[in-house]
């Protein structure tokens, strides 16, 4: 198998020619847990067994399977009743063993009945040892692989299970603490002869991620996102040709979707770039499943199981030096800053040593650390295995002896992440301006130039996210590192050929059309009928509106109107228009926007009963009469123009284009002096606007200043879609 374009592939250099080519396949909760996800799995494992790989799956247990069974453990620690938990946790696999035609009591009745007893011995005793918690831990991917194997089975499709305790063995750490050796366990993989031996490569081979074994036979836990551990685990053992993770996303993105749903497709990544991403917040990888992979140059790739035709992201070693770029903006939440302070620390041998002695003997690890001649601020990621109040104190009350300490906690670190950072600093400048009125507790720049990071109050650190991103990513272009966005994989408009192009398709009658002209204009209703019908599908958006200026063809108006969309005008010929072409048209389907116009371009449109728009003071302040009394909608300036250019963003300091918000106040004093009641707010950022952050900006804006006017209904989002030139680069895969 050739390596894949822009990456090296030491795993394919092989001795024997004939040697078995391996490939291992991990699949999520989320990929397990339904029928149909089964059979994407098995299409997907015939493909990998046509293009001649031998196969070994690793997947983990069914969704929320693991957390049910920490719950279990709980309430029987606490001597709970635990029927309901059980009950469900054996009903999701009989759920999913009946969608595949399986019972589920025969698959994998023997270990329902050993969590069972477990868990009943635990409510007698009223007492959870990290041993126990990781025997019935590991009873969900046993569960799962049970029937994954049963059913792969069924279907013609010959498969092994293999029980993970009997394939990985731990490194046995006799000093470390009883709960991270039974419940955060390491391996140490070598690529083993003996173990690709054994195995048949005619068979499918299926065994567990998240657990192994211990040289004393019993099982362990490999710690959060152990089963992405397990799986590069057994990649470098089997010195597969790749890895591939199949898991309920279409790969790693630039920043978490949820949070900004513009976020881009990252195509390509090095190793130390995606290990970055995952340490920083990432939740797609656990980080700790890179090393192995990095260390035997086996290839990863990330895939979206429910969509398997998407392309995913590559991990691998870049066979070029890349330029410096940033390429994630990552958020870690729950952060812990612990701040050791005094003038005792300044020019003292070995006290940095002292303290972080102090870290390894009450097991914490630490993150960030930031130093300066009397002070030392280090940072505790909570959301892992989260450090109890009293292991705290413990801790606290030992680096007290040493120094003053106090902990910062709800902290939120945010990072720019990818490659020469340091390098990147200077077209950086701008976008870090975002945190001007932020308080900062710490700033970290990684020795390994790939990333930044930021601590900030929590509050504050999904909005910082959104703003960092939209500034530094959202509006590259597409290039090797960048695919589609989240919004356009979830929402895919067709890509269709170049020939169902609307002017392709009706070349013909365009050229009856053109006749003997040299040029004419051509407008396809078609194609505007879609466009219109796109907007009106919006389901937040309650009206759409037709801007007069942008075309006021007679045939394009009529088909506006045809389908119920409103118009909005901005002069009194624009309003004579629309009413002599709609006399029956309801007025309050039209915005009317004058600029610094005259009194009676102001009545005209009062006396027609549209929605009126004031987009400055002077008016008020000047025909106070013609205002008095009556129901307007407000232009505000939302301090910021946006668009392709600077000719057309409609906003911010240079724009003679609406109320300023400093000028809120005095708005709100004059409206309220005429009895002038503000039912709408309206903000006309500008033209060609691409990104969909500045639609949320600016609506933040709006609902903000509504705040001030209690007769506000309408929320009115102006502006000008950004239509690209050209279609974006499909990605293969």
């Amino acid at each position: 198998m050739s390596s894949e374009a822009g990456f090296s592939n030491p795993s394919t250099d092989r001795d024997v020619d004939d040697a078995p080519r391996w490939v291992v396949l991990k699949f999520g909760g989320s990929s397990v847990a339904t029928a149909d996800n089964w059979r994407n799995i098995l299409a997907l494992l015939r493909k990998r067994r046509e293009a001649g790989f031998s196969v070994l799956v690793v997947h983990s247990a069914l969704r929320g399977v693991s957390d049910l069974l920490q719950s279990a453990l709980m309430a029987a620690a606490h001597g709970e009743p635990d029927d309901a938990l059980v009950a469900d946790i054996v009903g999701r696999h009989e759920a999913l063993a009946n969608d595949l035609g399986l019972v589920a009591s025969e698959v994998a009745g023997e270990y329902f009945d050993e969590l069972r007893q477990l868990l009943a011995g635990i409510r007698l005793v009223r007492e959870v040892t990290p041993r126990l918690s990781a025997r019935v831990m590991a009873l969900g991917e046993l569960m799962s692989t049970s029937l994954s194997v049963a059913w792969l089975s069924s279907q013609s499709q010959r498969a092994r299970w293999w029980d993970a305790r009997q394939l990985l063995t731990v490194t046995h750490d006799t000093d470390a603490p009883e709960r991270r050796r039974y419940l955060s366990a390491t391996c140490n993989p070598e690529p083993d002869a003996k173990l690709i031996a054994s195995l048949d490569t005619e068979q499918v081979h299926v065994t567990q991620g998240f657990i192994a074994g211990n040289s004393d036979g019993e099982t362990v836990l490999l710690g959060r996102g152990g089963s992405d551990t397990s799986a590069a685990y057994l990649a470098t053992m089997l010195h597969a040709e790749r890895l591939e993770i199949w898991t309920d996303v279409p790969g790693m993105f630039s920043a978490d979707p949820k949070v900004v749903t513009s976020a881009r497709l990252l195509k390509r990544l090095h190793y130390d770039e995606a290990q970055e991403i995952a340490s920083t917040g990432g939740l797609v990888l656990h980080p700790r499943c890179l090393g192995p992979l990095r260390r035997f140059g086996v290839p990863l790739f990330v895939r979206c199981t429910p969509r398997p035709e998407l392309p995913g992201t590559i991990i691998g070693d870049l066979k070029q030096d890349p330029e410096p770029s940033v390429k994630a903006i990552s958020l870690r939440q729950n952060v812990t800053l612990i701040s050791m302070e005094g003038v005792v620390m300044w020019q003292e041998v070995g006290f940095l040593a002292r303290i972080f002695d102090l870290f390894a003997s009450h097991s914490v690890s630490v993150d960030l650390v930031s130093t300066s001649e009397s002070n030392v601020t280090v940072s505790i990621d909570q959301d892992g295995d989260p450090l109890s109040d009293d292991d705290l104190a413990a801790l606290v009350s030992a680096l007290s002896e040493h120094c003053r300490v106090n902990v910062i906690r709800n902290c939120a670190a945010v990072s720019l992440v990818g490659r020469k950072i340091r390098a990147h600093l200077h077209k950086l400048g701008p976008s870090l301006s975002v945190f001007e009125e932020h308080r900062v507790h710490l700033l970290s720049q990684a020795a390994n130039d790939l990333n930044l990071t930021v601590v900030v109050d929590e509050s504050q650190g999904y909005r910082l996210v959104q703003q960092l991103h939209h500034a530094i990513i959202g509006k590259r272009a597409n290039d090797d590192t960048f695919g589609d966005s989240w919004e356009a994989i979830q929402n895919p408009v067709d890509k269709q050929p170049a020939t169902t192009i609307w002017w392709r398709r009706k070349a013909a009658q365009l050229l009856d059309v053109l006749g003997d002209r040299q040029a004419c204009y051509v407008y396809d209703s078609d194609t505007v009928q879609e466009r219109i019908d796109a907007l009106k599908s919006l389901s937040n958006i309650d009206n759409v509106l037709f801007a007069m200026k942008a075309n006021s063809n007679v045939d394009i108006m009529r088909q506006v109107y045809g389908s119920g969309i409103g118009f909005e005008c901005v002069s009194p010929g624009e309003l004579d228009r629309v009413f002599g072409l709609f006399p029956d048209l309801d007025p309050k389907r039209v915005l009317y926007t004058p600029n610094f116009a005259p009194a009676e371009d102001y009545q005209a449109g009062f006396q027609l009963g549209v929605n009126v728009t004031l987009d400055n003071l002077f008016p008020l302040r000047q025909w106070p009469d013609v205002f008095k009394g009556r129901d307007i909608f407000v232009r505000l300036d939302p301090g910021k123009g946006r668009g392709h250019h600077e000719h057309v963003r409609t906003a911010g300091v240079h724009s003679k284009f609406g109320v300023p918000l400093f000028e809120l106040a005095s708005l709100q004093a004059l409206t309220e002096q005429l009895d002038c009641r503000v039912c709408g707010v309206h903000a006309h950022s500008g033209s060609g606007i691409t990104d969909a952050d500045s639609w949320r900006k600016v609506a933040e804006i709006l609902a903000q200043a509504a705040e001030r006017f209690p007769d506000v209904r309408v929320l009115d989002l102006g502006g000008g879609l950004g239509v690209p030139e050209k279609p974006a680069p499909t990605v293969s895969g």
